[in-house]
């Protein structure tokens, strides 16, 4: 990931704190996986994971998002669609995205996504094919800014 921001009532800021991190994966059987982070969330007090404070957990939640599921493309490969299978903000689970609310576009090895929320804040995450990926799985990791569609 090499970018992340919101546009709320057309006041813009950064999504996933001032320094996101990121990886967005596409698989040629369909299927993506999607996690996004806010690097300043501190680590919790406590070693083990279900034990955090009220505040520990509400940071972690706040600043990070993850998600799998499939997608799809149109007849000239570009993406067209995707289903939320599972992810960490549960309200998501079973929502079916269109290009309606989520576009990509893809412009060398940088893919931008744009996402609008029921609420009207849209997201743009920006991210950056990983290096030495020989591989015909699409992997991106969230970067700067860009712009195409998206095309397995």
């Amino acid at each position: 990931m090499i970018s992340a921001q919101t546009e709320r009532n057309g006041h813009v800021e950064p999504a996933y704190g001032e320094k996101p991190n990121g990886m967005l994966v596409f698989t040629t059987d369909m299927r993506y996986v999607e996690v996004l982070t806010d690097s300043s969330v501190p680590p919790f007090a406590s070693p083990v994971r279900g034990e955090g404070t009220d505040q520990e957990n509400r940071a972690a939640m706040a600043g990070s998002i993850g998600m799998f599921g499939t997608y799809t493309v149109d007849g000239d490969g570009r993406f067209s669609g995707n289903r939320v299978e599972g992810a960490t903000f549960p309200n998501w689970v079973g929502d079916i995205r269109t290009t309606e609310d989520l576009r990509i576009v893809v412009e060398g090895d940088r893919m931008t996504e744009n996402f609008t929320r029921p609420d009207g804040t849209r997201i743009t995450i920006t991210f950056e094919r990983v290096k030495g990926t020989a591989s015909p799985v699409l992997g991106l990791r969230l970067p700067a800014s860009t712009s195409t569609e998206l095309e397995t």
